[in-house]
């Protein structure tokens, strides 16, 4: 993966940081989407729109579940994305959430391997307890020594799957997504499909939604704006977590990343949902306490940002 895709990483790095650069010029020059709606103003996102990635938060939360729930209604949250229940029930968590005034509108939740339809089945029980919509199976790609998978029979066996699962959500009324990492990004069996082209080719749109990860999509050298124009309508979630300059995480708006020309196509991608997350943050040498000054960064930048 490493040798295959590092001139073109270094282009979309080298993109990223010219993206920034020139944020400075917004002021005189009009955006594409100001361009494109004949100069009546910026784009924002929709505040009841932001939400955060739990997992973010996992140390923070572990310590201290009502009272980091409590400071991110604070921040000004009203939707979260949970990745489990940090050691409770359902109902427990989502007793949790009703005291902070949040909703988990999305969850995490890996489908079983091997594909099993009662143990999916619970999962989807759960998401309905916690009041969840959006069902997302969170990462595919790994083989077992931790490299990229090369065998495009295990995406196509795994979006058999997919399908199963998106098709259940649907059944009990949610909606059933997938979120990517960088592997996927892998080209498969000596060609030039990818896993990601595989998944997202084999498995039907009215059952698996795309949520993309932005930082991932560019490590696996992958413009997000080419895969919003690849998949119109079908990207109904981001994870918006930025890309330093060392190639490692950075709180939204502080890194390579130009956001606002992503968001400056969120109609075409369908996107309902901006959700804050930061890998690293509660990882040494960054304290649990960091995680939640990712949360206000992240918020205050979403809320203030303007394509």
């Amino acid at each position: 993966m490493q040798n295959e895709s590092t001139v073109s990483r270094r282009n979309l790095l080298g993109a990223a940081a010219a993206g920034a650069a020139a944020i400075g010029t917004s002021a005189v020059l009009a955006s594409p989407a100001e361009a494109a709606k004949g100069g009546r103003g910026p784009s924002r996102v929709p505040r009841d729109k932001i939400s955060v990635q739990l997992y973010t938060l996992r140390d923070q939360l572990a310590i201290d579940l009502d009272g980091t729930l409590a400071r991110l209604a604070e921040i000004g949250y009203r939707r979260v994305e949970h990745a489990g229940f940090v050691g409770r029930t359902a109902a427990q968590f989502r007793a949790a959430l009703d005291r902070a005034g949040l909703r988990a509108t999305s969850g995490h939740v890996g489908i079983p391997q091997p594909f099993d339809a009662a143990t999916w089945q619970s999962a989807l029980e759960d998401a309905h307890i916690v009041g969840n919509r959006y069902i997302v199976h969170p990462y595919f790609g790994g083989a077992a020594d931790g490299g990229p998978i090369r065998d495009g029979s295990v995406y196509r066996a795994f979006a058999k799957d997919l399908n199963k699962a998106g098709a259940l959500a649907r059944k009990a009324g949610l909606d059933f997504g997938y979120h990517n990492h960088h592997n996927e990004f892998a080209r498969q069996d000596g060609g030039d499909r990818t896993g990601y082209d595989i998944l997202t080719g084999e498995t039907d749109p009215r059952l698996v939604h795309l949520e993309v990860d932005l930082f991932w999509a560019f490590r696996g050298a992958h413009d997000p704006v080419d895969l919003i124009h690849q998949h119109r309508g079908r990207i109904r979630q981001v994870h918006v977590k930025d890309l330093a300059t060392s190639g490692s995480f950075a709180d939204p708006g502080q890194g390579l990343i130009d956001f606002g020309r992503i968001f400056a196509h969120a109609r075409e991608a369908g996107l309902v949902e901006y959700i804050v997350e930061r890998d690293d943050a509660g990882t040494p040498p960054r304290t649990p306490a960091d995680a939640l000054t990712t949360a206000e960064v992240g918020f205050r930048y979403l809320a203030n940002l303007r394509f």
